[in-house]
């Protein structure tokens, strides 16, 4: 049978195997291998690249949030660097899917960007920062908008215009009164399985956001009452100790170092069973 393929085409196992190589795979979780990705050279050869040749997806080394942000080019970013391995354990599951995620603070954009390249072509980015100059920081995918995060009116009005919301990232104002405002009007938009992380809680500690150890009022001190509160289907007492909107949507709690991450989702009354046969005891 004669050949017909296109002599000019890229053999189909040339590309598996190009596209499993290391270093390939690193410039492909790379700010550069982004740009490539969207230049017009790589543009003409969609009719090859995009043809149907199976996609072998392999293992990524390392973390690709990290591996970003240490070859960023573009927009800065600032981030503490132990932050990388919380995001990566808890956005993993959402990569390359259709999702909505919010992120407060947009400072420089590069945080935004780094989102774009990390959730891939799916991702819907909304940013939101107070200074009208990030209203500049648009792109592909991306988003801004200007309002006060302490302002609850313009909370709700966000909220109902961004809609359902998968994955939220609270690196705002820092406040006490912001963190708190964005988790109470946030928490209802959050989709079941979705999750919200709130970040730079040692702000929480400080005087000058408002914060001070074990003082009442802080972030801190109201994610122990939303332990209290997940905790509430075994209270005895009815009245000082109800289960509420929380007890039945927070189905997780995550404590690290300067962050608190909540997974979203319906809980039912737990309940035990038994299973086996007794001992003699």
């Amino acid at each position: 049978m004669p050949n017909t393929q296109d002599p000019r085409r890229p053999n189909r196992d040339f590309l598996r195997t190009l596209r499993a190589s290391r270093p390939v795979r690193a410039l492909r979780r790379s700010p550069l291998g982004d740009a490539l990705a969207n230049s017009a050279g790589w543009k003409k050869l969609a009719p090859w690249h995009a043809a149907p040749v199976e996609e072998v997806e392999p293992l990524e080394e390392g973390n690709p949030l990290e591996t970003y942000f240490r070859s960023n080019q573009g927009r800065q970013i600032h981030k503490w660097v132990h932050y990388f391995d919380i995001y990566h354990r808890h956005f993993q599951p959402y990569r390359g899917k259709p999702i909505t995620v919010v992120e407060f603070g947009v400072s420089h954009g590069g945080s935004l960007e780094m989102w774009r390249h990390y959730f891939g072509s799916q991702a819907r980015i909304v940013g939101v920062d107070i200074n009208p100059k990030c209203a500049a920081l648009t792109g592909p995918q991306v988003e801004v908008v200007i309002g006060d995060q302490g302002d609850r009116q313009f909370l709700r009005d966000l909220a109902a215009r961004v809609g359902p919301v998968d994955v939220l990232i609270e690196d705002g104002g820092h406040t006490m009164e912001q963190q708190i405002a964005t988790f109470e009007e946030f928490w209802p938009y959050i989709v079941d399985g979705g999750v919200y992380l709130v970040e730079d809680l040692h702000t929480d500690y400080w005087a000058k956001y408002g914060g001070g150890l074990r003082r009442e009022g802080t972030f801190i001190e109201y994610a122990k009452k939303l332990i209290d509160q997940q905790h509430a289907w075994y209270a005895r007492d009815d009245e000082s100790f109800v289960v509420d909107e929380y007890t039945r949507t927070i189905r997780g709690m995550h404590a690290y170092d300067s962050i608190m991450v909540f997974d979203k989702g319906q809980v039912q009354r737990p309940h035990t069973e038994r299973t086996g046969k007794p001992s003699p005891i």
